[in-house]
C-alpha cells in the first residue's frame, strides 16, 4: 500500500468519525442529498477554514459512494464496517471493542451487526475461537473496496500527497480532542 493510499484511508476513517460527532449543514435536495449544482457552486473556490459542515459534506459523498458500492450485496453500513475490519484472525471481544471505539457506537451494535455477518457466513470462528473472514466475505470486501477505490482515488488525485498527509494530521487531531471532551461529560 503506498503512502497516498495510507493517507486517503486515514483522512476517510477520520471524516467519517467527525461527521459522527458533528453532523453535516449544507442545502439538501428534495430527497435530503445536496444538489449537483449546488455541490459544484460549493466546491468551486477553496474555503477560509473547515468546519463541521465540509466535514460532513465529505462525510455524505464518501457514505454515497460507499452506498453504490454496497449496492449487490446484504450489507448495509455497519456489517460492512464490521467486516472490512477484521482483516486478520481476531478474537472476537477485541474486534467488537475496536470498532465500538472507532464508530463510537454500542457493543451490542457491532455485536448484531458481527452476528448477522456469521449467519450470512461472510465471517467464521476459527477453531481456537477468532473471527476470519470466509471466502465469500474476502470476496465481498474485494468488491466493494475496487468499487469504492475507483471513485475516491479519482477524487483524491486531485489533491497533491502533503496535503492529503496534512487533511489526516489536522482530522485526526480534532477527533482525538472531540473524543476526550466526549469522555468528559
Amino acid at each position: 500500500m503506498n503512502s497516498r493510499t495510507t493517507a486517503v484511508g486515514a483522512a476517510v476513517s477520520v471524516i467519517g468519525a467527525a461527521l459522527l460527532l458533528a453532523g453535516c449543514g449544507g442545502t439538501p435536495a428534495e430527497d435530503g442529498s445536496p444538489t449537483s449544482s449546488i455541490a459544484a457552486t460549493q466546491f468551486a473556490s477553496a474555503p477560509a477554514t473547515l468546519t463541521p459542515s465540509i466535514i460532513g459534506q465529505a462525510e455524505k459523498h464518501h457514505t454515497a459512494v460507499l452506498a453504490r458500492a454496497l449496492t449487490g450485496t446484504t450489507l448495509d453500513e455497519k456489517r460492512w464496517i464490521v467486516l472490512n475490519q477484521v482483516g486478520e484472525p481476531v478474537e472476537r471481544a477485541a474486534h467488537i471493542n475496536r470498532v465500538a471505539g472507532l464508530t463510537r457506537w454500542s457493543p451490542a451494535e457491532v455485536e448484531t451487526a458481527l452476528d448477522a455477518l456469521l449467519a450470512k457466513a461472510l465471517l467464521t470462528n476459527t477453531p481456537d475461537g477468532r473471527l476470519e473472514p470466509t471466502a465469500a466475505g474476502t470476496a465481498v470486501v474485494s468488491k466493494v473496496r475496487a468499487e469504492s477505490g475507483a471513485i475516491v482515488n479519482a477524487a483524491y488525485s486531485a489533491v497533491a500527497p502533503e496535503d492529503l498527509a496534512t487533511a489526516a494530521r489536522v482530522l485526526t487531531a480534532i477527533t482525538a480532542r472531540m473524543g476526550q471532551e466526549l469522555a468528559h461529560g
